[in-house]
């Protein structure tokens, strides 16, 4: 068994996908109230508090797990703040600098491997400069061995959500990212057979969705409600899901379509059936918005242990690849 820490946890999707793996987790940290609530309700513990300020607690492991706060870098993060006059990526004090908190426990602590977890545009923030950083200092600074690949859920969920995925060990060690499928299951298959009233959208609501969309196509953009094909996958669920639902819409007959339940949104996910949501519906959300699709992680881990009891190193792969050739 290897142990790993988990932190911006969040309501602990990552840690699941790894306790699958066959891992134990000794350390977790989340900074939102909230999201304690729903971790502390899942897994017995509640996790240590802003990452700034825990590193003396963080104890010996193998594998660190961070999924650090994307909205610096996320398309529509950088869109809003440059709309207000805020600084984004690196700059963003507040949640940018967090990657930073990472290198300092991966330089004290150094474990035999790590997984990042971001969204797509992190390798295109600020022209490809933010990810040159983080992959200098992670490669060159603290002299892991680094791959990095965007993998598209929509394969093991009905939901498209790419997300990048940093991967990284202390040995030179050869490592290959999963191959996902192309198709997956529909989203009818995760649906509810009985949904209260409360989540069908208000004539009100209906009708500027509409307007809004129209307004936007006339202009030639893309913005609109995503009414979703019940045998195919959804748009990507986001923490702004519980605002209007807008993104993912499931279309009933003979009246307004509704918003996924939050039920629902933890299958979009891959949460497990018996995993417990214990906040208010707009906090649920936010959370799996917030989260990861679990059973795209439990691949990576998969092939993360793999590597790791294999332990065959590059230069040995690129010559039995040369002599197979």
């Amino acid at each position: 068994m290897f142990t790993f820490i988990d932190l911006f946890a969040g309501i602990g999707g990552i840690r699941i996908a790894f306790e699958r793996a066959g891992g134990r987790c000794v350390f977790s940290s989340e900074w939102d109230v909230k999201a304690q609530e729903t971790y502390y309700a899942n897994f017995g513990e509640k996790p240590a508090g802003d990452i700034r300020e825990v590193h003396d607690q963080v104890p010996d492991h193998d594998i660190l797990l961070a999924g650090f706060p994307c909205q610096p870098f996320s398309i529509a993060g950088v869109s809003k703040k440059k709309s207000l006059g805020q600084a984004h990526g690196f700059a963003d004090e507040t949640q940018g600098t967090l990657f930073f908190e990472v290198a300092k426990i991966l330089r004290n602590k150094k474990p035999k491997a790590f997984l990042l977890e971001n969204v797509k545009n992190l390798r295109s923030h600020d022209k490809g400069r933010t990810f040159r950083i983080i992959k200098n200092v992670l490669e060159n600074e603290l002299g892991y061995t680094v791959y990095h690949e965007v993998l598209d859920a929509k394969g093991l969920v009905p939901q498209h959500r790419e997300r990048i995925f940093i991967v990284g060990f202390r040995e030179q060690i050869h490592f290959e990212f999963p191959q996902l499928p192309k198709e997956g299951p529909p989203i009818r298959s995760i649906l509810e057979p009985e949904v209260d009233e409360k989540y069908t959208l208000s004539d009100k609501l209906w009708s500027y969705l509409q307007s809004y969309a129209e307004k936007h196509r006339a202009k030639g953009n893309g913005f609109g409600y995503g009414l979703v094909d019940l045998d195919s996958y959804s748009r990507t669920l986001s923490a702004r899901y519980y605002k209007d639902g807008s993104e993912i819409l499931i279309p009933q007959e003979g009246k307004n379509p509704r918003r996924l339940t939050p039920r629902e949104c933890a299958r979009l996910q891959g949460f497990p059936e018996d995993f417990k949501i214990v906040v208010s519906d707009t906090a649920a959300y936010k959370q799996f918005g917030n989260s990861v699709a679990v059973p795209v992680v439990e691949a990576v881990a998969k092939n993360m242990i793999i590597a790791l009891e294999k332990n065959i190193s590059i230069t040995k792969d690129r010559e039995e690849k040369e002599q197979n050739a």
